[in-house]
């Protein structure tokens, strides 16, 4: 599912840009890319709560050769990821309601999404730049995690082994500590 995540997370952004920046003389094609990038957005959130499931009937082992404050801060980052992966497509699905005019929110144009707020220009206002800087920030952390695996699989910890199907059936663990 990491995997999953991380390839949907980078085609959501893709489309986020594609889709802004599309003239409105491209209605239909604007259209679309927004839908995809909901799709996608909600796909997102749907493995992203599976991986938290998932996380919470199997905790990760903790990674030796780290020290207190460095396993402090990696439990921060991953909550961090995990807060902003969830809080992105609902922060975005909201706006999407709270924008002027009626248009529905399909997934892959043929599940529609429920509506819970009325348009409101207000609190679109509001909403917009919070999902924009959120998914910003949500970038940043993915790219300081990025980095800090490969870091870590330099190093000689098994992380990237851990993100793999056969890894986590494995239970890859790191090795012992000195």
């Amino acid at each position: 599912l990491h995997w999953w995540v991380a390839g949907l997370l980078v085609l959501t952004v893709a489309l986020a840009l594609a889709m802004v920046n599309l003239p409105m003389s491209q209605l239909l094609a604007k259209f679309l890319a927004y839908q995809l990038h909901k799709s996608f957005g909600m796909l997102v959130l749907g493995l992203v709560l599976i991986r938290l499931a998932l996380r919470a009937a199997r905790p990760a082992p903790e990674l030796t050769g780290l020290t207190p404050a460095m396993r402090r801060l990696a439990r921060w980052g991953q909550g961090g990821l995990y807060g902003l992966l969830v809080a992105v497509p609902l922060l975005g699905w909201l706006a999407g309601q709270a924008a002027a005019g009626p248009v529905p929110t399909t997934l892959f144009l043929v599940i529609p999404l429920p509506h819970v707020l009325d348009p409101n220009p207000a609190l679109y206002a509001w909403l917009r730049p919070v999902h924009q800087v959120s998914a910003y920030g949500l970038l940043a952390l993915g790219a300081v995690h990025a980095a800090l695996a490969l870091k870590h699989h330099r190093e000689g910890l098994p992380v990237l082994a851990r993100m793999t199907v056969r890894g986590f059936s494995a239970g890859a663990r790191p090795p012992s500590a000195p």
